[in-house]
């Protein structure tokens, strides 16, 4: 009789733990899954900290050209009734020509992280408080090449209130 009741217990404390060595192999794959979804979930920060970031770029680029911009457009207004009356200056065209070119790589940049917003799936949901700066940069652009760089800057102040409502919608 003890060796029928020593056999009994022998075999269901081998079951027993034949079934806890099963529930363990479950749950590590369980852990193994749980540890890719943070991978993939921090990938996808990481992504947006980065398009956070170019953001930022382009905000701080353009406040610092809209600092600058006040007293180029002053004395470029000066120099142009300087010109006027007769005393032209050869740095006027210049000048012109170089703040044409600021204008169109602000516009240029801006396309380009339109795009890049547009194109990653993680910032998708962003792109529509994005959308419109390149063309806000681009009308910028023509009012500066029409001579308007005053409405220019106030036209880019609108582009970096946008960026801004974008980065407090990425927080």
């Amino acid at each position: 009789m003890r060796a029928i009741v020593l056999i009994c217990v022998l075999l269901f404390s081998t079951a027993a733990l034949a079934q806890t060595r099963s529930r363990t192999t479950t749950r590590r794959s369980t852990q193994s899954s749980k540890t890719q979804k943070p991978s993939a979930q921090q990938a996808g920060m990481e992504v947006k900290t980065a398009g956070a970031t170019k953001v930022a770029d382009q905000i701080k680029n353009l406040t610092t050209f809209l600092y600058l911009l006040g007293g180029v457009a002053k004395e470029m207004d000066a120099q142009e009734a300087a010109s006027k009356s007769g005393q032209g200056s050869p740095t006027i065209e210049r000048n012109k020509a170089k703040l044409k070119s600021a204008f169109e790589d602000f516009r240029v940049g801006l396309d380009q992280l339109e795009i890049h917003f547009r194109n990653t799936p993680e910032l998708q949901p962003y792109y529509v408080k994005l959308v419109g700066s390149a063309s806000g940069a681009a009308t910028a652009e023509d009012q500066a090449n029409a001579g308007h760089a005053g409405q220019a800057g106030h036209t880019l102040l609108t582009v970096v209130n946008r960026l801004a409502d974008l980065l407090v919608a990425m927080r």
